[in-house]
């Protein structure tokens, strides 16, 4: 997880550069960790855009020094599938369908393919699984992507 301060941070130089900001994750994994960082356009993210927000996030990186340790800075599409991580990226579809993981069951399941068909107010994802609404704490959610076409 990285401090809210540092993904501000991050999604004003993606938006300078003429992009959205999908999402930020930090994954740490020792000598290993990553910093993973999804843009999104209108018109497609292609290689050349992923560069362009590469170098300029690293360079801020190198000055503010934000993450301890060493990481890799990986930037990309969000892709297909799409993953969801946010209340936002789930409201935005509604009606579509996804593959939910969860780190605790809900209804003793912690796996969910079903339909996304809204987002409350005590934020859960509720989705339509074998004919039931189940809802899903976005708290409880280790990852969840569209599912593909």
């Amino acid at each position: 997880m990285i401090s809210t301060e540092l993904e501000k941070q991050i999604e004003a130089i993606v938006v300078d550069l003429g992009y959205s900001l999908w999402a930020c994750e930090y994954l740490p994994q020792g000598k290993h960790s990553m910093l993973r960082i999804y843009i999104d356009s209108d018109n497609g993210i292609g290689i050349e855009d992923c560069e362009a927000v590469s170098k300029l996030v690293s360079a801020y990186l190198d000055v503010e020094d934000p993450i301890k340790g060493n990481y890799f800075l990986e930037v990309s599409s969000p892709g297909i599938p799409r993953p969801l991580m946010k209340l936002r990226h789930f409201k935005q579809f509604i009606g579509e369908s996804a593959h939910i993981k969860l780190a605790r069951p809900v209804e003793n399941k912690r796996k969910y393919i079903g339909i996304i068909q809204a987002v409350n107010e005590q934020a859960e994802i509720l989705i339509e699984n074998e004919g039931t609404t189940i809802a899903i704490p976005l708290s409880f959610i280790v990852k969840a992507n569209l599912m593909g076409e």
